[in-house]
């Protein structure tokens, strides 16, 4: 009775563990389209590595992806049918982070970008 019961333990738990992971592989596949579909609000961090700075930051409604010359491309929507399309170039020293920060919509086409560098601070909004 104990192996029985032990071996119906091991299979709930095997069968809850390939469920979970199911369930986290369907919400991220939504996530992701959702966020190519222009619905996820984002904000991209780009850092230097080497000098552990930020490079820049976006925030608005964007598609993220890499092309073959070493760069993110990043689509943002800007308006019904406007799009902005910005190009990241990525080395060993440049890194960048996406978050979705969606709980704070307000404005459909919202953009906004960044630039940090030595001189004040450079913003672009539109």
């Amino acid at each position: 009775m104990k192996k029985l019961f032990a071996i119906l333990l091991v299979l709930v738990m095997v069968v809850t563990m390939f469920a979970g992971c199911r369930a986290a592989d369907n919400v991220n596949r939504n996530l992701s389209q959702a966020a190519d579909n222009f619905q996820c609000l984002r904000k991209i961090t780009v850092y230097n590595a080497r000098t552990d700075l930020i490079v820049m930051e976006m925030e608005g409604y964007m598609s993220i992806s890499n092309n073959s010359n070493s760069e993110l491309v990043v689509t943002c929507k800007t308006g019904a049918s406007e799009y902005k399309k910005n190009y990241i170039y990525l080395n060993e020293y440049v890194i960048y982070v996406v978050e979705d920060i969606s709980g704070t919509v307000t404005d459909p086409y919202h953009y906004k970008v960044h630039f940090y560098t030595a001189l004040p601070d450079i913003d672009i909004n539109n």
